[in-house]
């Protein structure tokens, strides 16, 4: 395959993917998939397979469970039976089998396990080490402590709620490990300055420059985790192979801002999720979480990065 078939192959398989996240809670089929990348249903499985490593109904599946996941780690959960509903799964008996194969466990016995009797930092810690030894067993705690240790909390300049309006957001993607990758974070900006500095995108007062965490990295494994570097265009913008565009929904978000070194972008996110949010009386949404760049750091003079984090929310 050229580099050039290659680039529409996967921004084709990456729409599909934004649709599939967008309608997990309705009847997905394989045809209108298909569509939306512009396959003929009879390849598009066995292309969308070759490029992602898995079925469509096991991509589905994952993600509708790694969503339960994350819903049932909240301070306030839905009743199970109508979050399987909610969804996309027929039943609660089905729901129920899906869980239990893919945690080990049954849905109710993780969300007990999930659940924080207070709203302090070692409760926080605790399930931080459960949720990720549900991806690694293999993890000892001691190590997990470790980690979670280093990740001392970066109080930010500001923090606030604000209502976002929706946005058409360009991008490319990665699939993959990333915590700590500054490379990979240079090539991806890179890449995009190359296409929307000549274009004239930068220089629009309007433009925001964001990178998207698609999935919970204590939930997801890590070579299946997605995050899309781009920025936000007017709504019709024709993008080239293997940029791809979407929708971020309209909604509340707290929106921190934050002056830090490259190495602590964990330790905002620990502010945000870690301290701010356990006392804040809001909870997470379903909705994409993201930061945003404010400067470039190879002009400051500290090599400072200048981000807002914002993560949706919606009242306890």
């Amino acid at each position: 395959m050229s580099a050039s078939n290659e680039k529409e192959y996967f921004s084709r398989i990456h729409r599909a993917e934004d649709y599939i996240e967008a309608h997990l809670g309705d009847t997905l089929r394989l045809e209108e998939i298909a569509k939306v990348a512009c396959f003929s249903s009879f390849h598009f499985h066995r292309i969308f397979t070759f490029i992602n490593g898995e079925t469509l109904y096991q991509f589905i599946l994952r993600l509708r469970l790694e969503r339960a996941a994350n819903l049932l780690s909240q301070p306030v959960a839905r009743p199970i039976t109508q979050m399987a509903l909610d969804l996309g799964f027929g039943s609660a008996a089905s729901f129920a089998r899906a869980f239990q194969a893919g945690f080990g466990m049954s849905a109710t016995t993780f969300r007990k396990n999930c659940k924080m009797k207070s709203k302090d930092w070692k409760d926080l810690e605790s399930l931080g080490i459960y949720l990720a030894q549900q991806v690694n067993p293999q993890l000892s705690r001691r190590k997990l402590m470790k980690n979670i240790n280093d990740l001392a909390p970066k109080k930010p300049i500001s923090h606030h709620i604000v209502d976002l309006p929706l946005r058409t957001f360009a991008y490319i993607r990665h699939v993959g490990p990333y915590a700590g990758d500054s490379a990979l974070f240079q090539r991806m900006y890179g890449q995009l300055c190359q296409w929307a500095g000549p274009n004239g995108y930068l220089e629009k007062p309007e433009t925001e420059m964001l990178c998207i965490y698609h999935d919970n990295p204590d939930i997801t494994k890590e070579d299946k985790l997605r995050i899309s570097v781009g920025i936000t265009v007017a709504p019709g913008t024709s993008v080239p192979p293997p940029f791809q565009t979407m929708e971020i929904p309209r909604g509340k978000y707290i929106v921190a801002k934050f002056d830090i070194d490259a190495s602590e972008y964990m330790n905002a996110w620990a502010w945000v999720m870690n301290e701010w949010m356990p006392q804040s009386g809001w909870q997470c949404d379903d909705r994409p979480c993201y930061e945003k760049s404010l400067n470039d750091p190879a002009q400051h003079p500290q090599h400072r990065h200048i981000i807002e984090i914002c993560e949706p929310v919606k009242p306890l």
